[in-house]
């Protein structure tokens, strides 16, 4: 996963914070609807592979198997357990009242197993690194 940032600071063993742009999730033009309330800046520690230098505009990278990791652990595993308490408790025979309730604790299922198997765990944060400096 690649974007692009500016070097803020130089930091010791060879890191450098870089501001960072946050994409949003309508397509990146805020302006036309207005609807972000968050920050659209965030700050990142990366590995200054490059030797960029502050204001300094580059390309930063990430290993796409970390993200896509985190992404289906917070957003699909819980999805996967509502659709299971769904269909178990549609196999089972019992009404949509109960099928719909079924569904809403395999959700909670999903959240507390998401919850349980981080608990500890030691935090592995996903490391950025300046690959480039762009002009």
């Amino acid at each position: 996963m690649t974007q692009e940032g500016i070097v803020t600071k130089l930091l010791a063993n060879g890191m450098a914070e870089v501001a960072v742009t946050r994409m949003s999730a309508c397509g990146g033009n805020c302006g036309s609807c207005e609807s972000c309330m968050l920050q659209n800046e965030v700050k990142a520690v990366a590995n200054n592979l490059a030797d960029a230098k502050p204001g300094e505009k580059v390309l930063i990278e990430s290993r796409s198997a970390a993200v896509f990791g985190a992404v289906f652990l917070v957003y699909v595993m819980p999805l996967i357990c509502f659709l299971i308490g769904y269909g178990g408790a549609y196999l089972a025979g019992l009404q949509e009242g109960l099928c719909i309730l079924c569904s809403f604790i395999g959700l909670a299922a999903g959240a507390l197993l998401l919850v349980l198997s981080q608990k500890g765990k030691r935090k592995t944060r996903i490391s950025y690194d300046i690959t480039r400096i762009l002009q």
